[in-house]
């Protein structure tokens, strides 16, 4: 085990694997859910959804892109190390950009023209997507070159990505770093991301090395790292109308990622509500309960089975944008509400993500169970999830405008954030309910 010798002991390599995934989510909880906060406060809130597809558009091809790079050519901690400095140059580009913005749109010039901030976040985001993945492949090799069982070790790791991403989300909604507001209406936002990418590059390079493994036997092509092979499976139809489902599943992924933040805080422009004003940290609920639903995920798949308990997701969804729909921060009801919304988004969306991934597991070829699994990623946080946020930025630019600070409703439409919330929840009951009758899967208890 001469990795140990290098690494020190056991616990110690535990230990920098728990550091890697805490600044590896701490980097994407820094913006992900309040970056709409900050882009209505420069005058390009109509571009939220924009930022959202972005993200979608890269994760059908960079993953794989740069997966099969670290397969041949760069060892995978190296890769994650260049690939956080570029992704922190980038969204530091944006950050500036941003904060010129501010002041052009604070002093009434007018507004700063949406390519500069945007072109380098897509870059940013295009680096800084795969390195989710390449931080597993990282931590999977070095356990099991130190003689860990990664099924029993990982998860107790990788949680503290999850508590990286709560951090970084309260981190932002209270610091000010020298500004009048909290970093989650700022540039900072980016600021602090684009800085903890660049940390996460000079924490790699201490990293053990994980050595590239030469394999014999076929190699795979572009086509079948891509997971394009896998479209094959549309030939039959359990797992065709699975895909589609995904698809239309992943359609509400992103949406209150992008508008969550902003609909709570456009309560503060009528109040002086403690929530309305730190909309981050409410959301971070979300977060919070998305890990311990985690726990739920055995049990209910062993009583209930794959399609009860993806329809259980699917229901969570409608109730997520209803309680949403409903909740307000002028009242403890309406609060109650909100709380309820981000508790059930634990189930919302961990139990479709896990569960669906342990149906392609099950139900794909073993040759393909890769590329499926590539598929069902594609299906819903690339298409369904671009498209879905498209949409969704449609529908709250019809109901709602940016007036002044705030995303508030219009006038013709005096309850618009109502009605945008109770649309999504609408479209989450219909795709449950045609989910429910159409898709045909015979739960087999298991021990």
């Amino acid at each position: 085990m001469t990795e140990l010798k290098k690494g020190g002991n056991a616990q110690q390599l535990k230990l920098r694997l728990i550091v890697m995934n805490f600044l590896e989510f701490a980097v994407w909880g820094s913006y992900l859910v309040c970056i709409g906060n900050f882009l209505g406060k420069i005058g390009l809130g109509e571009y939220i959804s924009w930022f959202y597809i972005a993200q979608g558009v890269v994760s059908i091809f960079m993953p794989a892109i740069m997966g099969a790079i670290a397969d041949k050519f760069i060892q995978p901690q190296r890769l994650l190390g260049l690939s956080h400095l570029l992704a922190g140059a980038f969204m530091l580009l944006a950050a500036y950009f941003g904060w010129k913005g501010a002041g052009l749109y604070a002093a009434g010039e007018g507004v700063i023209s949406i390519w500069s901030v945007f072109v380098p976040y897509c870059f940013s985001v295009a680096f800084f997507m795969p390195t989710i993945a390449i931080a597993n492949t990282v931590a999977f090799d070095l356990l099991k070159r130190n003689g860990y069982d990664t099924v029993k070790d990982f998860p107790p790791i990788r949680v503290f990505g999850t508590v990286g991403f709560i951090a970084a989300m309260w981190f932002v909604n209270f610091v000010h770093i020298g500004l009048s507001e909290a970093a989650q209406f700022t540039y900072m936002q980016l600021v602090i991301s684009g800085a903890l990418s660049l940390l996460l590059f000079v924490y790699c390079l201490t990293l053990p090395q994980c050595p590239i493994e030469k394999t014999e036997g076929e190699e795979k092509t572009l086509v079948q790292r891509l997971g394009l092979d896998a479209f094959v499976l549309f030939k039959q139809k359990k797992m065709a109308l699975f895909f589609v489902f995904s698809m239309l599943l992943g359609v509400s992924l992103q949406i209150t990622n992008g508008y969550a933040t902003p609909y709570i805080n456009s309560f503060a422009a009528a109040s002086k509500s403690w929530f309305a004003q730190n909309p981050t940290l409410l959301i971070s609920v979300s977060q919070i309960c998305e890990a311990l639903c985690i726990l739920l995920i055995p049990v209910c798949l062993k009583k209930f089975g794959i399609k009860n308990v993806m329809l259980m997701a699917m229901t969570a969804w409608v109730l997520r944008f209803g309680f949403f729909g409903i909740g307000t921060t002028e009242n403890i009801g309406g609060i109650i509400c909100l709380f309820m919304s981000c508790i059930v988004y634990g189930v919302a969306f961990d139990f479709f993500n896990v569960s669906g991934a342990l149906f392609v597991e099950q139900e794909a070829p073993a040759a393909m169970r890769g590329s499926a699994q590539g598929l069902f990623m594609l299906m819903t946080n690339g298409i369904g999830a671009s498209v879905g946020t498209w949409v969704a930025g449609k529908i709250v630019s019809h109901f709602c405008s940016w007036q002044g600070a705030y995303l508030l409703s219009k006038p013709e439409y005096s309850h618009g954030w109502e009605t945008v919330w109770f649309v999504f929840a609408g479209y989450a009951l219909v795709v449950a309910i045609m989910f429910a009758i159409f898709f045909k899967y015979k739960h087999v208890k298991r021990e």
